[in-house]
């Protein structure tokens, strides 16, 4: 049976039933057809067509199962920052609207089974804020653009200004209340307070005057005698009162505690949420893109946004972008260099002097920079990795 003329009402109908959503166990994601029914589906299948891209996706699955979901990630998480930003919502309904789209990467060809799943890893990677609740789960868009993170400066910066200014107007005006008490304090004890004498008639005056006579010892011991007591007391004083010494326990310790102090300072400040560097050797712990790649080692090329990397493996040469919850550091042998990633020392090169595996952390040395040869003591595994070419 031949296809339908232009025009006819049976050439309308087949249109406006390929215009709609069809049924999702008869789409081909390989070959991106929309099947209308099972025996076209069938037919499809059974395609020459079909049949070579099955021999392209047999050759390697975990390549195209990973284009899918970057994707479908991408198209999802686009969605959610164009059409309802940083507010929270729904996590299906945005699902929803998204699959509203005809061509659509559809979720059973990624490598999440569920939504839910993937609203996880959206979690985990530190892409949205994801909880859930008695409704389903919602998702809350972090936005990381540059742009945003340039009107958070700023206003991190403007609301800094504004204390500052707000502090100094206070300590203004507080010098000003006490500059104020202390003239009102003198000016009422350099002025004489006059009162009127009253005294009732018929009552006699009375003064009551008390001189004391003053003790003076130079009239008993005389002058000479008295300066002469008094010089050799002092120099007495000054011949037996002498300065202790500081023991060297206390200025040593007094500087460890400083040590401490500007490691936690330094701790606090370079502590972050994300650790990628360029240059650094890494393991990919994922087994989304099959065993092929499971534990591979490989070099970091290239950092994007923090928390994503352009990596390059060390034994197939390929290369693919991936999250850093995908990765973890290596840890090299004894007396090679590594890269600080985290902590208080980030960035830093150091040598590695020791290794404690029963506490999962190990001591390091650091090779530049002012703080050149210090010894640091209970670093964690996740904190230092490999540096390539070492």
């Amino acid at each position: 049976m031949g296809r339908a003329e232009v025009g006819t009402p049976k050439y309308l109908a087949n249109k406006m039933k390929a215009k709609g959503l069809q049924k999702l166990r008869w789409y081909c994601q390989m070959c991106e057809k929309q099947c209308r029914d099972e025996n076209g589906f069938k037919c499809h299948t059974m395609s020459e067509s079909h049949q070579r891209q099955l021999l392209l996706f047999a050759d390697s699955p975990g390549k195209f199962l990973h284009n899918f979901s970057k994707e479908f990630s991408d198209g999802y998480m686009e969605l959610l920052r164009r059409r309802f930003g940083t507010k929270r919502t729904n996590a299906n309904k945005i699902y929803q609207e998204y699959i509203a789209h005809k061509e659509h990467i559809h979720m059973n060809a990624t490598r999440w089974l569920t939504l839910s799943d993937y609203v996880k890893w959206l979690g985990r990677t530190g892409q949205v804020v994801a909880d859930e609740t008695e409704k389903g789960w919602f998702v809350t868009y972090i936005d990381r653009s540059p742009e945003a993170m340039e009107r958070q400066a700023n206003a991190e910066r403007k609301e800094k200004m504004e204390k500052d200014d707000e502090e100094r107007m206070t300590e203004f005006i507080e010098k000003q209340i006490k500059k104020a008490k202390s003239n009102y304090g003198e000016e009422d004890e350099s002025q004489e307070k006059y009162t009127e004498l009253k005294r009732e008639e018929e009552q006699p005056l009375k003064l009551d005057i008390r001189l004391e006579k003053k003790f003076q010892p130079e009239s008993i011991l005389g002058k000479s005698a008295l300066h002469t007591k008094r010089t050799a007391a002092e120099s007495d004083e000054k011949v037996f009162k002498k300065p202790k010494p500081l023991p060297a326990e206390s200025s040593r310790s007094a500087l460890d505690e400083i040590i401490k102090l500007e490691e936690r300072h330094k701790e606090r400040a370079n502590r972050k949420d994300y650790w990628l560097h360029p240059n650094i050797v890494v393991k990919f712990i994922s087994s989304s893109m099959g065993d092929k790649f499971y534990k591979q080692k490989a070099v970091v090329q290239e950092v994007i946004d923090k928390y994503r990397a352009k990596i390059k493996f060390l034994e197939s040469g390929e290369k693919c972008k991936v999250d850093q919850a995908h990765l973890e550091t290596v840890i090299p042998a004894l007396d090679k260099e590594v890269l600080v990633v985290n902590g208080a020392y980030r960035g830093s090169e150091a040598l590695l002097k020791k290794l404690d595996e029963r506490k999962y952390c190990v001591s390091i040395e650091i090779l530049h920079g002012p703080l050149k040869g210090r010894i640091v003591e209970n670093v964690q595994y996740e904190d230092i990795c490999k540096l390539y070419g070492t």
